[in-house]
């Protein structure tokens, strides 16, 4: 059950970050509520997950899934780059997260 913790903490990173781009485009309670109930999800699941999943291990697995998650949510809603390079170095990341889940 850790690891869905830590995923939904992943996905709150997520949504965190889209609140920061939110919040650079257009300044309001809405943009702000995306920001800090992201993050506020994102923690409070980070901290429920590493009670079992070791620290380095947890917090190297939410930052590739925050990474990624970004990296991919650009791509798709806000039109960024699909560079091949760019996109062989967000598969790296994953595979290195994905690896410490195995590996784990």
């Amino acid at each position: 059950m850790s690891w869905v913790f830590l995923l939904v903490a992943g996905a709150g990173e997520i949504v965190g970050v889209m609140g920061i781009n939110k919040v650079n485009t257009k300044k309001g309670i809405a943009s702000f509520a995306w920001l800090l109930g992201g993050f506020a999800i994102s923690f409070i699941f980070l901290t429920i997950a590493m009670q079992t999943i070791p620290m380095s291990t947890a917090y190297a697995v939410w930052t590739g899934i925050g990474t990624v998650g970004s990296a991919l949510a650009g791509i798709i809603f806000y039109k960024e780059s699909t560079d091949w390079r760019r996109v062989l170095f967000i598969s790296m990341v994953l595979s290195a997260a994905v690896g410490l889940k195995l590996f784990s």
